[in-house]
């Protein structure tokens, strides 16, 4: 076996210092870490459109790569939608991996060395994860949103960096990450209100005489903006990790220059103007669902000048909740047990394809991934309605609204399009080949879940696509084995083919 020990190592060395405690149930959880990730990155490597792979060979024990260098890449048949460890070995000619950092340092491609060590960070994080709940397991369901976030263990069910946070260290992923229960303290920077972009309604308590007052993560004082802060209130992190839940108040998300799975998140100067719009927007947008679908608003933003210091404050999801019912991500459903049963998957992929598919050929298309889609739940578990948050990455088409006498506000640019392959891959990459499929947990039971639920939905071109088309993801390996920026996309076999 080979193995690339630094980024393990790194971590275990410094958990030995900040918490020796836990440095047993680390080094328990090391191999399933390494499978967790090595089994997402052979999922990139077996569908995305890699320049260096010239033909994949599907036979009865598994599939082969033939690299464009004469060598072969082998591995077990994959599933595209499966989210367990299924992937322990891949061989590269007849040397036997385990560690995906050091198989992609050894397949020596184009920009493979940042590549290999943030896979490296993704196995040392997502162990480090893993290895923090020993003790914090419930069977009891949570009763506040936030609780429900903290249940996400593995981040991201399908990215090979699922949980790279470089520049973290080992006591600040314990002390910020969401999967380590912490509460965290926001700090406070005052900027003159004429250096400052604000919209919609900032708070009084943010405001003090001629300055406006931004909350700020306490990584981004310490690493970006290198500067103390006053503490202003502590808040329960959310799956993204820079968005905090402050007790009986608003959801505050943060600016944090780090880079999380694929890119750096910023709050874009663009986004904190257009937000007010888009928020109106979207809650009208909503009214088209009857009913089935919330849009949590934006209550106000503001940027000093650059996406290094900015702040947006949203409703909680659970406002959107009556008694007795729960809002959780759908990336929490598979802890609940709820997916198991094929009747309760099939009814919730229909909420989830009925709302999608309206708004769709509304002319708004979501980024419905399981970060961003919530569902409320019935008292007895029934899915039945969704909440939708953060509109910064939806697309918007003009010529669709138009057909419903809508017209497009001003939208940032990025957000416009008419291009109907691009509202269909925002759609479908998130909601089916992301929320639906992570929620679902294997290919077969996910085809099974889409044959029920498209029975009784309009007959729209958007479904006629979805029903014959390959299913369009995003190419999560692809984009960081390669300089170019914004999406890139591979096709899945079709479920419903």
């Amino acid at each position: 076996m080979h193995r690339s020990p630094t980024a393990e190592a790194e971590v275990a060395e410094e958990l030995a210092v900040v918490r020796p405690g836990l440095l047993p149930r680390y080094e328990a959880e090391l191999p399933g870490a390494r499978a967790a990730v090595l089994s997402r990155l052979w999922r990139g490597l077996a569908h995305d459109p890699l320049p260096w792979v010239t033909r994949r060979e599907q036979g009865r024990d598994g599939l082969t790569l033939y690299l464009s260098d004469g060598r072969r890449l082998r591995g077990p048949r994959p599933d595209p939608y499966a989210t367990g460890a299924y992937v322990t070995v891949v061989r590269l000619d007849e040397a036997e991996y385990d560690d995906p950092a050091r198989l992609v340092t050894d397949l020596a491609v184009p920009h493979s060395a940042s590549f290999a060590a943030e896979l490296g960070h993704s196995v040392a994080s997502l162990t480090l994860s893993r290895a923090g709940q020993e003790g914090g397991g419930t069977d009891e369901w949570p009763e506040r949103d936030w609780e429900w976030e903290q249940r996400i263990v593995d981040g991201h069910p399908f990215h090979p960096t699922c949980r790279s946070r470089p520049g973290f260290s080992v006591a600040e992923q314990l002390a910020y990450g969401p999967e380590h229960r912490p509460l965290v303290e926001l700090g406070l920077v005052p900027v003159r209100a004429r250096e400052c972009l604000v919209a919609g309604a900032w708070p009084r308590e943010l405001r003090d005489g001629e300055r406006v007052v931004l909350p700020v993560h306490p990584w981004q004082a310490a690493h970006v903006l290198k500067r103390t802060c006053e503490q202003w209130r502590a808040g329960h992190p959310l799956m993204a990790l820079r968005t905090l839940a402050l007790p009986g108040g608003p959801h505050v998300k943060t600016s944090l220059s780090a880079r999380l799975t694929s890119s750096v998140r910023d709050i874009s100067l663009p986004s904190v103007a257009a937000s007010a719009v888009l928020s109106d927007f979207a809650e009208a947008s909503a009214a088209h669902t009857d009913g089935l679908l919330h849009m949590t608003r934006t209550l106000g933003a503001a940027a000093a000048g650059s996406p290094d210091l900015a702040a947006v404050l949203r409703e909680p999801p659970e406002t959107y909740a009556t008694a007795g019912e729960r809002v959780l991500p759908v990336a929490a459903l598979a802890t609940t047990g709820l997916p198991r049963s094929p009747a309760w998957l099939a009814g919730f992929a229909r909420l989830a394809l009925t709302v999608g598919l309206r708004l769709l050929e509304l002319g708004v298309a979501l980024e419905a991934h399981g970060q961003n889609l919530l569902v409320i739940l019935s008292p007895a578990g029934d899915p039945v309605r969704l909440v939708y948050r953060d509109l910064a990455d939806i697309r918007v088409s003009p010529a669709r609204l138009a057909r419903h006498g809508i017209t497009v506000p001003g939208l940032p640019a990025r957000m416009v399009t008419d291009d109907e392959r691009t509202l269909r891959r925002k759609l479908f990459g998130s909601l089916v080949a992301g929320a639906l499929a992570g929620t679902a947990g294997s290919g077969a039971a996910l085809a099974q879940a889409l044959e029920t639920a498209v029975r009784d939905l309009p007959r729209t071109p958007d479904l006629a696509a979805l029903r014959a088309e390959p299913l369009p993801t995003k190419a999560l390996t692809l984009m960081r084995l390669s300089q170019t920026p914004g999406d890139q996309w591979a096709d899945l076999p079709n479920p419903l083919a």
